[in-house]
C-alpha cells in the first residue's frame, strides 16, 4: 500500500502531476480530472486547494518557476555575468519556456492574460535574482544605477526568449555574444 502524502508533499505531487499535464497536452486539453488521476488522488484533494483550473495553472506556473530558478554566476563582470546566465538558460531552459509559451497559447486566449501575468518574477524570486546580479554591477562601478530601468534589466532575456520561440533550439554562443555586446551592453553606457 503506498504512503498516503500530505501538507508539502501531498502539493508538491500534485503540481507535478498538473506541469506534467501541461507539458504533455497544454491547456486546451488541460483538465482538473487528468491531473487527479495522474496525481493517484481525489477531486475532493485537489479542489480543497485550487477551486478550478484557472487558479491551479496559475500555482503550478509559480511552482515551476521558482523551482527552477538557477544559480546567479558572480564572474567579477556584468559582460561574463549576463553572458553565462544566458548560456545556462539557453542550455537547460529552452524545453520550460517553449511550454510557457507556447503549451499555454489557449491560456491567454481564454482568460484575457497575457504571459506576463502568469511569468511574474516577484512572485517566483526572479526579480530579486537578477537585481542581486545588476546590483553587483553597480557596487563594482560597472554601470549607473538611473540607466538600470525594468526594461533594460530584462532585455537580454527578452531576446533569448524570442530566440527561443522562433528557433525552438539552443542559442548558438555567438548570438548570446551579440545580444549581449551589441545590444544590451551599449545601451548601458
Amino acid at each position: 500500500m503506498a504512503e498516503r502524502r500530505r501538507g508539502a508533499a501531498l502539493e508538491q505531487a500534485l503540481l507535478d502531476a498538473a506541469w506534467a499535464e501541461l507539458t504533455d497536452h497544454g491547456y486546451a486539453r488541460f483538465t482538473m480530472d487528468a491531473v487527479v488521476k495522474r496525481a493517484g488522488t481525489s477531486p475532493p484533494v485537489l479542489y480543497r486547494r485550487w477551486s478550478d483550473r484557472d487558479s491551479l495553472v496559475r500555482a503550478t506556473v509559480a511552482h515551476v518557476l521558482r523551482e527552477n530558478v538557477l544559480d546567479l554566476p558572480d564572474t567579477g563582470s556584468l559582460r561574463e555575468d549576463v553572458l553565462t546566465l544566458l548560456r545556462e538558460i539557453s542550455a537547460t531552459r529552452l524545453q520550460l519556456v517553449t511550454v510557457m509559451s507556447v503549451n499555454l497559447a489557449s491560456y491567454y486566449q481564454e482568460t484575457g492574460t497575457r504571459p506576463g501575468d502568469l511569468f511574474d518574477p516577484s512572485t517566483t524570486g526572479r526579480k530579486e535574482a537578477v537585481d542581486l546580479l545588476f546590483d553587483r554591477a553597480v557596487d563594482r562601478g560597472e554601470v549607473a544605477p538611473e540607466v538600470l530601468t525594468e526594461r533594460i534589466k530584462s532585455l537580454p532575456f527578452d531576446l533569448l526568449r524570442h530566440e527561443f520561440l522562433t528557433t525552438f533550439a539552443p542559442v548558438p554562443d555567438h548570438v548570446l555574444e551579440e545580444i549581449v555586446d551589441t545590444i544590451f551592453l551599449p545601451l548601458l553606457r
